[in-house]
């Protein structure tokens, strides 16, 4: 904080009652009432429909039948909302993840402070790259400008005075401000705008995928119900009964978990990567890193180590290594954010020297490529400036012999991977005929994952690129080290008219100035699927237009903000966990999708085909519903199962997908036909008896066609996770339990129910052959 800023910010207990008065700092959008979800639900399709059978169960004397599907009714309600319960407290918790933290001065003392404990009166100081957590009036503005757009629209930044206002959501793009919280959550100008928004989620096209699958298999089921209605009515069955059979039809093959399977599948798949240190702001973006195929990575912190350390100091003229120490700690701040500084200070408090006293301080950015401090040293105003050798140079007057060993130095050190920082002083304020003092050089060590990871990344169909500041040299020898393949191209502003060829041959990108990097984004989006990483403010434009933004740790706040994925820990080994799981989302996903298909397919056709050509019903409507809540139970369980991950960028193969969808179907539909004949024709059981066999052959041999669909291996080498094998389990004993017990419909023998076990496993292998068949077709991750 300035010295001559004399608040001592509010105590902790009024910071306390201010905050039980307005409550957290948070920004809440309208949020649709529990009641409003629920009549939602009863109005839904599938609601209406239960209800309808139900209704006219009652009507026509059914009385046990319309009971028992109330009853279902309400098992149905119970289920889908404590999935969907789940599904919002694992967003919320994804939330609470990433708080961003703000000094704020309590007590006379600063603090880092969860922006949500920000009340009106507190006293806070932000940098560069800080999103701004509440509306601002500013005491202090050093050099500041903010960007407004996510207010205002307007995309570029605003410079800002003492007095103005800061307001909530936009960011630092220069400078640092100091200034008291006017206002908090939703009474901020950004806060107010957000509360007229009834948010709505935006679906990816897998999620668009999968709603088409819905529509299809409800069309359908409509369509069967229609035939199997004028087939019946011609044969002169009651409307009444034809109707509740109707209805029991749409209930069994409308996907009615779909939307809690896709619910459940991605919302684990955010939950696992979290608990491996990845916060996914943007659901749909596990999609577009599922098919990422080029990763377009910084190097400081994601491929090496993020721990910066003065490796070297060289004074000039004379002057001491301890008193080059005390220049450069003077021309820094203990910005916990800022690497550099904080290798300057741990290199002072080393070897014991402080820093002078700063009279005013200007930190580097993108542009000015060095930080600069007006200090005051035994009464004298002295200008101390520190960075990029080339930058600091030009402010100096230095003889052609000094320039030269200058020079040298600065090579000599890139060759051998070590980052200069140039340092030069002056008498007064001014930046021009300074004196150079000397280089430090920096070094940033390779990760040790880092190389394994780039050919784990290349083995799995995904190119890593790199694009980093450094000079040519230093990361030249990066390059090799990590065993990129391609060219070392200095980017340097040229990178406008970046072609495919360039691109290509490419392996690191140095030398990179803000544009480029949103140039080379630009260049590779035209041809792949990409995914960018970044950490500064200048980054914002470039990982907006990637697939897949990425924001490292070590990320300014802004950026956290605006990515798609943020990292909480160093280095690349975390991208490849985020592109495993979102792959294995994808793969759970296609695979639940072919058997939601090919199951509904067998079930609609199975029922529609028998009931016209015997001009009966071959289940009744009470067990056509309980089918399809005993097929929901396991269903869900596949948001748990364990998968392949593919070895390659994944794709939705729409027309292969729906092939052998039908071919699973096909095969359920002639079983089911060819084992009703023969207990009907062959053998002559009773009616009821076939019926309750049917549904419990249904049943069973739905559940293991979960065995065959969810993997490409043979089903016995790839056995479904725990979760899925106790659903099945558990599902197809309770079916056969009340096959035999005749509790809701006619009993069945031991007997007739090891026959449809039998009947149903031997099936199982058949559509086992139909897997291996079409895979010899169709190369299908």
């Amino acid at each position: 904080m300035n010295e001559n800023y004399s608040a001592q910010g509010l105590d902790d207990a009024q910071a306390a009652a201010l905050l039980q008065q307005y409550g957290p700092n948070t920004i809440s959008a309208k949020q649709t009432p529990w009641f409003v979800k629920v009549v939602r639900w009863l109005v839904s399709p599938m609601s209406l429909l239960l209800l309808a059978a139900a209704a006219l169960s009652f009507y026509i004397g059914k009385t046990f039948d319309g009971w028992f599907i109330l009853a279902l009714f309400v098992l149905n309600f119970a289920i889908s909302r404590w999935h969907e319960a789940k599904a919002d407290q694992a967003i919320a918790a994804l939330q609470r993840r990433l708080s961003i933290t703000v000094q704020v001065l309590r007590g006379g003392s600063w603090r880092q402070l969860p922006s949500e404990q920000l009340v009106p009166g507190d006293v806070v100081k932000l940098g560069v790259g800080n999103v701004v957590p509440a509306d601002i009036t500013l005491a202090e503005a050093k050099n500041l400008s903010i960007n407004e757009a996510a207010l205002t629209g307007e995309s570029l930044p605003q410079d800002k005075e003492a007095g103005a206002i800061a307001y909530s959501g936009s960011f630092i793009t220069t400078g640092s401000l100091l200034g008291t919280v006017a206002a908090t959550g939703n009474r901020t100008k950004f806060g107010k705008t957000v509360t007229m928004v009834d948010t709505r989620p935006k679906h990816s096209s897998l999620e668009k995928d999968i709603l088409r699958i819905t529509q299809y298999l409800t069309a359908v089921s409509v369509l069967a119900g229609v035939v199997v209605t004028a087939v019946l009515l011609v044969k002169h069955q009651g409307l009444a009964d034809l109707l509740t059979l109707d209805l029991s039809v749409l209930i069994a093959g409308i996907p009615v978990a779909m939307p809690t399977v896709m619910s459940l599948i991605i919302s684990l798949g955010v939950l696992e990567l979290t608990r491996k240190h990845v916060v996914v702001r943007r659901l749909s973006s596990l999609e577009d890193l599922a098919n990422v195929n080029l990763l377009l990575s910084d190097k400081t912190g994601t491929l090496t180590s993020n721990r910066i350390t003065v490796e070297q100091i060289v004074p000039y003229g004379g002057i001491a290594e301890t008193d080059l120490m005390r220049w450069a700690a003077s021309a820094t701040t203990d910005n916990a954010f800022d690497l550099i500084n904080q290798a300057i200070l741990a290199k002072t408090g080393e070897l014991k020297v402080s820093a002078y006293s700063q009279k005013d301080f200007t930190p580097a950015d993108s542009k000015r490529k060095r930080s600069t401090a007006v200090v005051d040293v035994d009464g004298k105003t002295r200008v101390v400036s520190m960075g990029a050798p080339q930058v600091i140079a030009a402010l100096c007057t230095v003889s052609p012999a000094v320039q030269k060993a200058f020079d040298r130095q600065v090579s000599a050190a890139a060759a051998e991977g070590y980052r200069s920082l140039a340092l030069a002083i002056g008498d007064g304020t001014a930046e021009h005929g300074l004196r150079l003092i000397g280089l430090l050089e920096l070094s940033d060590t390779l990760r040790p994952d880092a190389k394994q990871v780039i050919r784990f990344l290349r083995t799995n169909g995904i190119t890593t690129k790199m694009m980093t500041g450094d000079n040519r040299a230093i990361a030249a020898r990066v390059s090799k080290e990590l065993g990129l393949t391609g060219v070392v191209t200095a980017a340097a502003g040229q990178t406008a008219s970046l072609g495919a060829d360039e691109l290509q041959r490419t392996a690191v990108f140095a030398e990179v100035l803000p544009d480029d990097k949103y140039h080379i984004v630009q260049a590779a989006a035209r041809s792949s699927t990409v995914a960018a990483t970044g950490d500064g403010v200048n980054d914002l434009p470039a990982l907006k237009l990637a697939s897949v933004g990425i924001a490292v740790k070590n990320a300014v706040d802004a950026l956290k903000s605006a990515a798609d994925i943020v990292l909480l820990t160093d280095g690349i080994s975390v991208i490849k966990d985020a592109i495993i799981e979102a792959r294995k989302i994808f793969t759970r996903t296609y695979y639940y999708s072919v058997y939601r298909i090919s199951e509904s397919f067998r079930l609609i056709l199975s029922i529609a085909i028998l009931s016209v050509a015997t001009g009966g019903f071959p289940l009744t409507p009470v067990q056509i519903i309980l089918l399809a809540l005993l097929n929901d139970l396991p269903i869900i369980s596949l948001a748990y199962d364990r998968v392949h991950m593919a070895a390659r960028p994944s794709v939705i193969h729409v027309r292969e997908r729906f092939l052998l969808a039908s071919m699973y179907g096909l095969v359920g539909v002639f079983t089911s036909i060819t084992f009703f004949y023969l207990l009907r024709n062959a053998w002559h059981v009773p009616t009821a008896v076939i019926q309750t066999m049917f549904f419990l052959k249904l049943t069973v041999s739905g559940h293991l066609l979960i065995y065959v669909a969810h993997t490409r291996e043979r089903w016995w080498k790839w056995l479904p996770a725990r979760p899925v094998i106790w659903a099945t389990v558990l599902t197809q004993l309770l079916a056969t339990a009340l096959a035999l017990s005749g509790l809701f419909f006619q009993g069945i023998s031991v007997r007739q129910a090891v026959f449809v076990w039998v009947w149903a496993f031997a099936w199982m292998q058949v559509a086992e052959c139909v897997k291996w068949l079409f895979s010899r077709r169709f190369d299908i991750e």
